[in-house]
Parts: C-alpha cells; sequence; structure tokens
C-alpha cells in the first residue's frame, strides 16, 4: 500500500478506534458487560468493514480508474447494506447488547466515513502523474507562423 494510502486508513481508523473506546465506557457503564462487548464487536466490525473497502477502493483506483466512481458507490452500498445484516443476524443475540452493538455499530460508521472525507479533502494526491523525463520539451503540433 502506498504512504498515502496508508495515512489515510490511519487517518479514519483512529478516530473511529476513539469513538469505540467511548462507546465501550459507556455502554459499560450504562448496560453493563454485555454493553461494552457489544460495542467492542461493533467498532472492530466498523473497522474491518470500511478498512477493507478502502483497500478494495484504492485498488480499483489504480487498476480500473474509469471505474472508481462506479465502484465508490457501490462499495458504500455494500457496506452499508451488510451492516444493517449483521445488525438483523444480531438483534436477538445473548452474547452481546443488541442496543448498544446497534448505537454503537452506527457511530462508528459515522465516525470513519467523517474521517475517511477529512481525511481526502486534506491529502495532497497528485491528480497528474508528473514526467519522469522532465528535461525533454513538448513537441510544437500547431501550423509553424
Amino acid at each position: 500500500m502506498p504512504s498515502n494510502d496508508v495515512r489515510i486508513l490511519l487517518q479514519a481508523a483512529v478516530p473511529t478506534l476513539a469513538v469505540g473506546a467511548i462507546a465501550a465506557v459507556v455502554s459499560g457503564v450504562v448496560v453493563g458487560g454485555k454493553g461494552a462487548v457489544g460495542a467492542v464487536v461493533a467498532a472492530v466490525i466498523t473497522i474491518l468493514f470500511m478498512g477493507i473497502g478502502l483497500y478494495v477502493l484504492q485498488r480499483t483506483a489504480k487498476s480500473l480508474p474509469q471505474l472508481f466512481q462506479m465502484m465508490g458507490l457501490m462499495l458504500y452500498a455494500a457496506q452499508i447494506l451488510l451492516l444493517f445484516v449483521f445488525l438483523s443476524v444480531f438483534k436477538n443475540t445473548t452474547l452481546f447488547h443488541p442496543r448498544a452493538f446497534a448505537i454503537t455499530l452506527i457511530a462508528t460508521t459515522l465516525a470513519w466515513i467523517a474521517a475517511q472525507t477529512r481525511a481526502h479533502m486534506k491529502a495532497k494526491i497528485l491528480y497528474v502523474e508528473p514526467d519522469s523525463s522532465a528535461g525533454s520539451k513538448p513537441e510544437k503540433s500547431g501550423h509553424p507562423s
């Protein structure tokens, strides 16, 4: 992974971890141990889904740039759909508190999206790859006058 991609991943994952940790503490205090477990599971799921999605999107951008926008939209739709599937599968579980899980999942997803958006806006990514032969002059293609 190039350094820009790692930087964006870290700038999105760290705030998400912070939101997950805060949610785990709050859920632990309000609901108890099962609430804290639900919040931790939700934070881990969010970071895994969104991290894998970012990796796939960056690979697509480098190999098939013409599909970047479509792939980004499809990827976010698929991620949100998978998160809702997790919510529906674990809504009646006894492993952890489902409401703490759901609220943390939504909060960490929003934190990831906001942090990733901020990271992309602050990143200085070149739109055009600089030419390796900077000393060569471009050929004139117009009519000589």
